[in-house]
């Protein structure tokens, strides 16, 4: 077996062709999740996020908070409930979501980024994505359902993005935009961050959560799949292999792919340096999304 010093050197050798491939190109991460929850885990994810800027690659990332906002939500009385993976957020709702993502999580990332070396820059969505609420919703045999304050994206001002891209720091977007009456709208991440890869037409797009990817079967982890397409992805959706909180995953990757992203990724977070390994391997892992 080559010594460790070998084995890092080989491993450096092989990230090359893609730290040239992507030089100069903007990936739009997602991160969320229980990926999000353990300290070691987040300083490792940071730490892969200032290489990405280091390398010449433009880290664009959008965060989500849903365990935190949960546990927020518990502890003022409040018993979260989701339809079709979203979120039900009334008045008292909202209020949590919008101090927790916006007056913890969003400033916390930003320090930790520039802590390890990075130069990040906070940007509340609220401030650059106008959206609409959702309409009334079916989940199964019940209909009309309100959401209450949640979104989805109509337009995004993208000059703010581009400015902080052009100027080598790494925007970081908190998934919440205004309506046309200056009301703030809770958005799914997902989707959010799908929305911004689009329009951004990201060169990639990655998920990073606390699950390897999308599998046939969620307690076998065999059952990664590795690679799918428009048609697959359909496909699984009638067969309900791919449901719940998975389906604002796939429907934004789909809608990312449709708008010029080349390509979407969905990666563990808890694996340490998956974002690395996702992009400068030949074998990455987790499950990637073409067109």
């Amino acid at each position: 077996m080559p010594p460790p010093s070998s084995r890092r050197a080989e491993a450096l050798i092989e990230a090359l062709p893609f730290i040239q491939k992507f030089r100069g190109q903007l990936f739009v991460i997602k991160y969320g999740g229980s990926a999000m929850e353990d300290e070691d885990v987040v300083a490792r994810f940071l730490r892969d996020v200032v290489f990405l800027e280091a390398v010449g690659i433009n880290p664009v990332l959008v965060h989500g908070g849903g365990k935190s906002i949960t546990a927020r939500m518990r502890d003022a009385g409040m018993k979260a409930r989701f339809v079709n993976g979203l979120r039900v957020t009334d008045e008292q709702a909202i209020r949590i979501v919008e101090e927790e993502l916006d007056g913890s999580i969003n400033p916390g990332i930003v320090s930790q980024l520039n802590a390890l070396g990075g130069r990040a820059v906070g940007v509340p969505g609220k401030t650059i994505l106008r959206g609409r609420k959702l309409p009334l919703q079916t989940e199964g045999k019940v209909s009309d359902i309100d959401l209450g304050f949640v979104g989805e994206v109509l337009d995004i001002d993208l000059e703010p993005i581009q400015s902080l891209v052009a100027a080598e720091q790494v925007p970081v977007i908190s998934p919440l935009a205004r309506d046309a009456q200056g009301t703030v709208l809770n958005i799914n991440a997902d989707i959010a961050a799908g929305t911004i890869a689009g329009r951004l037409q990201a060169a990639k797009f990655i998920y990073l959560s606390d699950v390897p990817g999308v599998m046939r079967d969620p307690a076998d982890k065999e059952s990664l799949i590795p690679s799918l397409n428009r048609d697959v992805i359909n496909q699984l959706m009638d067969e309900d292999i791919i449901s719940g909180g998975m389906i604002p995953k796939v429907n934004s990757a789909l809608q990312a792919l449709t708008a010029g992203v080349r390509k979407v990724h969905f990666i563990d977070g808890r694996i340490p340096h998956a974002l690395l390994l996702e992009i400068f391997t030949n074998s990455g892992i987790g499950t990637e999304i073409v067109p």
